[in-house]
């Protein structure tokens, strides 16, 4: 008979850290693994992402991640499409200051860098922007990248006032 030993808090804990460990490469989102070359750890991942507030837009954001480095590279892309309804009570939902809202973060290094997504709603031009930034300056400068989604064709589209 064989008898089952109780872990201490300490292993469990362990447990519970190293599991998390190996899901940090695993993502839902993933779409896309491109390699860049046999001699070398960094890949381009492509993933799918659905506002969570305007589930009518769907985003694909790539990125390179550098596998055994402690921080992977700023550069990124983003392309947004309208690939289900965008309706006025969606709107009605979000936040409509200058600076948007977030809708997506990722960690890009073991130290404070992220990779961000903030949706901005642009009245003028009744778009959604979406701009994915990188939170750490490199070389100089902060990486981003933006994509407009147009609410025209939309039921959240309204037509401008006669002037």
């Amino acid at each position: 008979m064989t008898r089952l030993r109780r872990l201490s808090p300490r292993a469990a804990l362990l447990g519970v850290i190293a599991s998390g460990l190996l899901l940090v490469g695993c993502d839902d989102n993933e779409v896309g693994d491109v390699s860049l070359g046999l001699f070398t750890t960094k890949d381009i991942k492509i993933e799918s992402l659905i506002d969570p507030k305007v589930p009518g837009v769907t985003c694909h954001l790539s990125n390179i991640e550098a596998n055994l480095d402690f921080s992977d590279p700023s550069d990124m892309s983003i392309a947004c499409r309208q690939t289900g309804p965008i309706t006025p009570a969606m709107l009605a939902d979000i936040d409509t200051s200058k600076s948007g809202e977030e809708v997506y973060r990722k960690s890009k290094s073991v130290l404070l860098k992220s990779l961000k997504i903030r949706r901005i709603l642009d009245r003028d031009s009744q778009s959604l922007l979406y701009i994915a930034y990188s939170t750490k300056e490199t070389s100089g400068s902060f990486k981003h990248a933006l994509s407009s989604v147009p609410l025209w064709g939309s039921e959240a589209w309204q037509a401008p006032a006669a002037q």
